[in-house]
C-alpha cells in the first residue's frame, strides 16, 4: 500500500488545503479571461481547496466578462472573488465578475458598481441601441445575482443608474459575502463555509500559490489596448508608407511591417469598426495620390478629413470602456497626418525640381569652352572636361549652355 501511494500519488493528496490566487488589474479583456480561464481550470484540474481571483478593474469587454463568468460557473472547486487591496474597485464587467462568484469579498476602502454601458469617449451611446444594450446587460447581470442568491434589485440599479457603494454598504445591500482586511482574514472568515455542490471549505493554514501571468498573456494584455493597438497601426502604415516613398531605407519598412502585424493581432480581440479601417486605409491612398498629382493641397485635406473620420469610428460603441482616448487621439492623429504630408510634399518636390546628377542633370548648366570646337572640342562643365560639339563653331574661353547629352558627348551652343 505504501509502495503504491509513494508510485502513483493523487492529485488530491497533493493539492489538499491549497489556495491558488489569480490577480487582476486593469480593463477586462480576452487577454485576462484567457488568463483567468486557464487558472480556473488548473484549480479544477489539481483539485485545490479553492481559488481566490482578486480584482481592481474599470471594466471592460462584454464578451470577455461573460467568458469568465461561464468559467466561474463551471468551475469544480470553489471560486471567491476578492476586491483588493484598498482603493480598488470592481466597476462595469467586474461587477459581474464579482456576484458570479461562490462567495464576493471587498477589502476596506474598495467599491464596487457604475455597470451602465458606456460608448467611445465615456458618452452614453444613446437612442435605441442604449436602451437594447442596457436591457440586454440587466438580463445578464440578474441572472447572475439570482443564481448566487444576491441583491437582484441592486445590481439592475448599477446597471441602469450607474449606482456605485462601498464594501461597507455592499454588505448590507446583499452584493457581497465578507468584507476582509487581507488575504490571510479573508482565508479565516471563509474557513468552514459550505459552499453549494462544492462541499465544506477547509482551510488551516493552507498553501498559497500565486498564479503568475505568461509572457504570452502580458504582451497580449498591453497590445489589447485600444489606444495601444491604435498607436501601433498608425505607426505601422507610417513606416510602410515611408518605406514605399523611399525604397531602400528598410528600417521603417521593418518597424512598420511588426507595428502593423502586431495592430492585427490585436484587432482579433478588440471591437473593432472595418468602415473606420477602410476610411484610414484611404486617407493613405490620398497622401500617395498627394505624390503624383499636383492637388494644391487638396488630398491633403481630403486626407486628414479621411484619417480623423476613420480614427473616430476605428472601434465600436458596444457598450464596453474599451475606447480610444482623445489624450492618445488628438495627438497621434496630428503626429501621423504632420508625417504624410511632409513626406508626400517632399516626393512631389523632389519630383518637380530639378535633377542635379548624372545625364539629365547636364541639361541647361553653364561651361567654358576649353579647346575651339569646330567639329568637337572640350568644355569645363561640373568642375569636369567633356567632349563637346557643337552646330556652329565656337572659340576657346565662350561661355556655353549645355542642349543634350548622347553617349557622353554633350552638344552646347554659345551663350548670347
Amino acid at each position: 500500500m505504501l509502495l503504491f501511494l509513494f508510485c502513483f500519488p493523487g492529485n488530491n493528496l497533493s493539492a489538499e488545503n491549497e489556495v491558488y490566487i489569480i490577480e487582476i488589474s486593469g480593463s477586462i479583456n480576452p487577454a485576462v479571461a484567457d488568463f483567468l480561464k486557464k487558472g480556473i481550470n488548473k484549480a479544477s484540474g489539481d483539485g485545490v481547496s479553492c481559488i481566490i481571483i482578486k480584482i481592481d478593474t474599470p471594466g471592460g469587454l462584454a464578451e470577455s466578462m461573460r467568458e469568465i463568468v461561464k468559467a466561474i460557473f463551471a468551475s469544480k472547486v470553489p471560486v471567491v472573488t476578492y476586491v483588493a487591496p484598498s482603493g480598488a474597485r470592481a466597476a462595469s464587467a467586474g461587477v459581474m465578475i464579482t456576484i458570479a462568484a461562490d462567495i464576493a469579498a471587498m477589502a476596506p476602502g474598495t467599491n464596487i458598481g457604475a455597470a451602465h454601458p458606456v460608448g467611445a469617449g465615456g458618452k452614453d451611446i444613446g437612442g435605441k441601441m442604449s436602451e437594447k444594450v442596457t436591457n440586454d446587460m440587466v438580463a445578464h447581470v440578474k441572472s447572475i445575482a439570482q443564481k448566487r442568491g444576491r441583491n437582484v434589485q441592486w445590481v439592475e440599479k448599477a446597471v441602469r443608474e450607474s449606482v456605485s457603494v462601498t464594501e461597507t454598504e455592499a454588505l448590507k445591500a446583499n452584493v457581497i459575502d465578507i468584507v476582509a482586511k487581507d488575504l490571510d482574514d479573508l482565508i479565516r472568515q471563509i474557513n468552514g463555509r459550505k459552499i453549494e455542490n462544492k462541499g465544506v471549505l477547509k482551510l488551516d493554514n493552507p498553501k498559497k500559490t500565486i498564479i503568475e501571468e505568461s509572457l504570452r498573456t502580458k504582451v497580449l494584455k498591453i497590445i489589447s489596448d485600444p489606444n495601444v493597438a491604435y498607436i501601433l497601426m498608425m505607426i505601422g502604415l507610417a513606416g510602410l508608407y515611408f518605406e514605399l516613398s523611399h525604397p531602400g531605407a528598410v528600417l521603417p519598412g521593418v518597424v512598420g511591417g511588426i507595428s502593423i502585424i502586431l495592430a492585427f493581432f490585436a484587432f482579433q480581440t478588440i471591437p473593432v469598426n472595418y468602415a473606420g479601417f477602410l476610411l484610414i486605409i484611404l486617407a493613405i491612398v490620398f497622401f500617395i495620390m498627394e505624390m503624383k498629382i499636383a492637388s494644391y493641397g487638396l488630398l491633403s485635406i481630403a486626407g486628414i478629413t479621411s484619417l480623423l473620420l476613420g480614427s473616430l469610428m476605428l472601434f465600436e460603441n458596444n457598450g464596453t470602456d474599451m475606447r480610444l482616448s482623445w489624450q492618445v487621439l488628438i495627438p497621434t492623429l496630428t503626429v501621423v497626418s504632420g508625417f504624410f504630408v511632409v513626406i508626400s510634399g517632399l516626393v512631389f518636390k523632389s519630383q518637380l525640381s530639378k535633377p542635379k546628377t548624372g545625364a539629365r542633370g547636364l541639361l541647361g548648366e553653364i561651361g567654358v569652352v576649353k579647346e575651339p570646337i569646330l567639329q568637337e572640342g572640350k568644355v569645363f562643365v561640373h568642375g569636369e572636361l567633356w567632349k563637346a560639339i557643337s552646330k556652329d563653331p565656337i572659340e576657346k574661353g565662350t561661355k556655353v549652355r549645355v542642349v543634350k547629352v548622347e553617349n557622353l558627348v554633350l552638344e552646347v551652343e554659345p551663350i548670347e
